[in-house]
């Protein structure tokens, strides 16, 4: 017994050993990072040759099962074949350019832009497809290979890299086809988004002895930063209430005026909104943070009219005089919508596990049929979502409203601090549109892109049916910021859109190292402007240099046609969180 038990510890033992060398050939067998770019460099160039991305690069693309979806490897110069330039201020993508393109794609830039843009391109052209994200107008063309798009896949002069969709991205689904799909990437993460523009009676002359005290005020009153937490008192049956009724539960509880709804996209209020959709760890996110500012981005600005474009659209908005000081409020959902972006995420991967059709070149693309039980959930979660953003700025407006009362010893009213518009830049809307001669419904997703509806459009204010939708683009800290309105051609051509600020040029990252904190403010202090921050690195991660020339972007709109500038504001006092 002895032997046979040495013996069979003996064979347990050999099979180990086996076991051990076949690991660890197969280990050393496994492709490397060198290998694999060894094999696309030695791959033949043709069109139609097709390489999986790196398994470590966090948007590589997949199929909606995460399965890797193939994608060209081509040099700049090929890459550039399916791209030919229209005129002055945009370009077309052409099928083939990624794989399954459905439609062509567009973009909006003029010489001063596009370097920015080709410069993504030849980025990834030189690192073969490693790392980073997409480049913008790849992620361009992979929306349009997304079912039920019509028209094209867009992108607006600030398009730069985001997840999913570009920012400056604008793609329409047609709503009667059972295929089209909603994408929670074509709408963001921070829902509903957006800028919020009150005038006032005073100019730069009465504010110039305030301005320091009138920014700390401000600063005061508007809670800012990450993690901020509101002052409005709100109960869970209230925040309920305010996903479902939207800028409805501000006038009711008194923190917003009746003529406010008036100049507000969608009335301030989405009716397909239901809170039942809306997860309980995304309400117990936003619970905290009604009425507050958050933080990257976001601003509150004291500005001042610099220049008149177009007198009677000014006039007809209320800011027609030069040296008028207004306020721009931007902010979002917070922290209430990115949780109900990243709950849709997860219901998206359950619809495509349900429906092998939903196919996409890229994972951040995930989406589900706009009639699936899970494109209908997100739809209606996103409303919600976008009724607390109105609230959100209605709030910060009525604290802005007190502010400004208090400094001056008035009242709002005395002030007359009307909101201008309230505009939405994130956002993915139910509207009709004509495609091909033919009125359709279409599901508008616009991400870094704002509503820009021409003249006599019915779903615009009476008091500017002859001048066009305001469309509100702030700028960066410390650069101006601009009033525009929609045209006809807009309307024919980017499904009423156009852009929605700067873009960035520069990540956050690059921009801590290479700016000094220091020598930001004393720009800003040169330029005459107060700030008020929360964050001293955010002074860095939100400089100008950081960003697009918002005045070459704004151009690019006005000289294709999709909107026409009408004022130009001057920042005078910044806060941010």
């Amino acid at each position: 017994r002895g032997s046979q038990t040495h013996r069979n510890a003996h064979a347990v033992a050999r099979d180990v050993v086996v076991r051990v060398a076949q690991l660890q050939t197969a280990t050393t067998n496994r492709p490397t990072a060198r290998r694999r770019r060894a094999a696309q460099h030695l791959a033949p160039a043709a069109s139609n040759t097709l390489w999986t991305q790196p398994p470590n690069r966090r948007n590589a693309a997949m199929s909606a099962f995460g399965q890797k979806v193939a994608a060209p490897v081509r040099t700049y110069e090929e890459e550039m074949k399916f791209l030919s330039r229209n005129d002055a201020t945009s370009w077309t993508i052409k099928p083939g350019f990624v794989p399954n393109m459905r439609v062509e794609g567009r973009f909006y830039v003029n010489s001063a832009l596009e370097d920015l843009v080709f410069d993504e391109l030849k980025q990834q052209c030189a690192a073969a497809g490693h790392g980073g994200f997409l480049p913008a107008i790849k992620q361009i063309a992979n929306v349009a290979a997304l079912p039920g798009i019509v028209g094209c896949s867009m992108g607006m002069p600030d398009l730069h890299s985001g997840y999913g969709f570009t920012i400056g991205g604008v793609a329409a689904f047609d709503c009667d086809d059972p295929e089209a799909v909603v994408s929670p990437g074509g709408v963001g993460f921070d829902i509903n988004c957006g800028v919020r523009l009150l005038r006032t009676n005073l100019f730069e002359k009465d504010i110039s002895e305030h301005r320091e005290t009138l920014a700390q005020q401000l600063f005061d009153h508007i809670p800012v930063g990450v993690g901020s937490r509101g002052v409005i008192p709100t109960s869970a049956s209230a925040l309920d209430a305010a996903l479902e009724l939207g800028m409805d539960w501000s006038l009711r509880e008194g923190y917003a005026w009746v003529e406010d709804k008036e100049h507000c996209e969608e009335h301030g209020r989405m009716l397909s909104a239901d809170p039942s959709k809306v997860s309980r760890r995304a309400k117990k996110r936003g619970l905290p943070q009604l009425g507050t500012l958050g933080a990257g981005n976001h601003y509150c600005e004291i500005q001042i009219v610099d220049e008149v474009h177009d007198e009677w659209a000014a006039r007809r908005m209320g800011i027609g005089e030069k040296g008028q000081v207004v306020v721009m409020i931007h902010s979002g959902s917070r922290g209430l919508g990115h949780q109900v972006a990243t709950d849709a995420l997860l219901g998206m991967e359950r619809a495509a596990e349900k429906d092998p059709g939903l196919k996409n070149n890229d994972r951040q693309l995930a989406c589900a049929r706009i009639q699936s039980e899970e494109g209908q959930d997100y739809l209606k979660s996103m409303a919600a979502a976008a009724n607390y953003a109105w609230v959100n700025r209605s709030s910060m407006t009525f604290l802005v409203r007190q502010a400004f009362a208090k400094q001056f010893g008035s009242t709002p009213d005395d002030l007359d601090m009307k909101v201008v518009y309230d505009v939405s830049h994130n956002i993915a809307k139910t509207e009709e549109h004509l495609v091909d001669g033919k009125m359709k419904t279409l599901l508008v997703h616009r991400k870094g892109a704002t509503r820009a509806f021409p003249p006599h459009h019915p779903l615009i204010p009476v008091d500017y049916q002859f001048t066009g939708q305001p469309v509100l683009i702030g700028g960066t800290m410390g650069t101006c910021s601009y009033v525009l309105a929609g045209t006809d051609k807009g309307m024919r051509e980017t499904f009423g859109s156009t852009c929605h600020g700067a873009g960035r040029a520069q990540s956050r990252n690059k921009t801590r190292r290479t700016l000094a904190y220091e020598d930001v403010l004393s720009n800003l202090d040169k330029k005459g402007i107060s700030i008020r921050i929360a964050s001293p690195k955010l002074v860095m991660e939100e400089a100008p240099e950081a960003y697009k020339d918002v005045t070459s972007v704004v151009d690019t709109c006005h000289d294709a046609g999709i909107s026409n500038k009408v004022v130009k504001l001057r920042p005078v006092a910044v806060i941010k969180g």
